[in-house]
């Protein structure tokens, strides 16, 4: 985070913030190590790739990169009409669930508005809500799940205008069943939009996902072809809400920010189930020899419904913090939680089986080196 000599020709708003960004990326971190990584086991990432059929959708359509994408991206917004049997007005595209976030807030969030979200849940929705002048009230995690009663209490308490749940969680791997997260809806206050992230739903129980329901205008749903679909790069991401939530998206979004590449791939991968069960299976493979991998090593794997681990270190950050860089230095990218007392821990993505055994073989060194 760097504070820069404010520029007066920009707003009083921009002159008040820092230029940041939220995550460091790995290829930064090893062009400083001068090395790459042996296994990247930080990001969320499906290492072992997007179906072939999107590979190949996406191959086809670089011949005509020369054109502009198509700014009502109808071929992806109707396929996913047709996949989850909901009218195409309830669906808006973006780079992303974070060029997503950030058209919402901007559409929702005046200078002073309150916003509600937990304290160390995803930071791009902090971010965005910072850059538009709202005022963020955080409520803390109960024992390691997003405590859904808190998060309505002090929405209704601080009159917010939003209230974010990722639903399951980015960092500690929680998922709250369907039952909860409508009884979370039900209770949203007046004049309040709660902002359901469920980037890594395909990972979880189908009891976890409470029935689609575009005719609420209480919530905004969120997901992503960056997890389980294995496009992180291609920035491609959805909500699903209310016809009158999603169109007034066309007031601010930009309407080509999502390539016309991405568009082909994610129509594509949305067609290939088979693939995505497979990429399931998997997952829920990998979780279980990261999770046999924590516990030969003293660590504490918690109950994970996404393609990631988080694993408890037994002690607070600075531990924590030691052994992510012990494992840096040892070829392994993971990352970690950043407030206490969730950076106890540190958080291991699904990855390829050799990057699994590179991390099996260096933890133990890892805490060697910390001891």
């Amino acid at each position: 985070m760097t504070f820069l000599t404010p520029d007066p020709r920009q707003t009083a708003l921009a002159q008040t913030l820092a230029a940041t960004v939220p995550f460091v990326a790995p290829e930064a971190m090893e062009s400083a190590r001068g090395a790459p990584f042996d296994a990247r086991l930080g990001a969320n990432e499906l290492s072992f790739g997007s179906s072939p059929a999107a590979v190949a959708a996406m191959q086809a359509e670089l011949g005509a990169i020369w054109k502009y994408g198509i700014p009502d991206n109808a071929p992806l917004i109707d396929a996913l009409s047709a996949h989850y049997a909901v009218d195409s007005a309830c669906f808006t595209l973006g780079e992303g669930i974070d060029g997503l976030l950030g058209n919402l807030v901007r559409l929702y969030v005046a200078s002073g508005d309150a916003v509600v979200t937990s304290a160390g849940s995803y930071p791009t929705f902090n971010y965005h809500v910072a850059g538009f002048g709202g005022v963020l009230h955080t409520v803390p995690y109960k024992d390691d799940f997003e405590d859904p009663e808190a998060l309505i209490a002090k929405a209704r308490e601080v009159g917010a205008k939003l209230v974010y749940l990722s639903n399951p969680n980015n960092p500690m791997g929680s998922v709250h069943t369907a039952q909860t997260v409508q009884d979370m809806i039900e209770a949203v206050p007046d004049g309040c939009l709660l902002v359901l992230d469920e980037a890594y739903t395909e990972f979880a129980a189908a009891d976890t996902r409470p029935p689609l329901d575009p005719s609420d205008k209480r919530v905004i749903r969120f997901r992503t072809f960056s997890k389980a679909y294995g496009m992180a790069g291609a920035r491609v991401a959805y909500g699903i809400s209310h016809p009158s939530i999603t169109r007034s998206f066309d007031k601010v979004r930009n309407h080509f920010g999502v390539n016309r590449v991405a568009l082909a791939g994610a129509v594509a991968a949305l067609g290939d189930a088979d693939y995505l069960m497979q990429t399931v299976q998997r997952i829920a493979a990998g979780r279980a020899q990261l999770v046999q991998i924590a516990q030969d090593n003293g660590l504490t794997p918690l109950p994970s419904a996404t393609n990631f681990i988080t694993m408890d270190c037994g002690s607070g950050g600075d531990y924590a913090r030691a052994l992510l860089a012990a494992l840096a230095k040892r070829g392994v990218f993971v990352r970690m939680p950043a407030i206490v007392p969730l950076d106890r821990c540190i958080r291991v993505s699904v990855g390829l089986p050799h990057e699994i055994d590179v991390f099996a073989e260096r933890l133990p060194l890892a805490l060697g080196d910390i001891a």
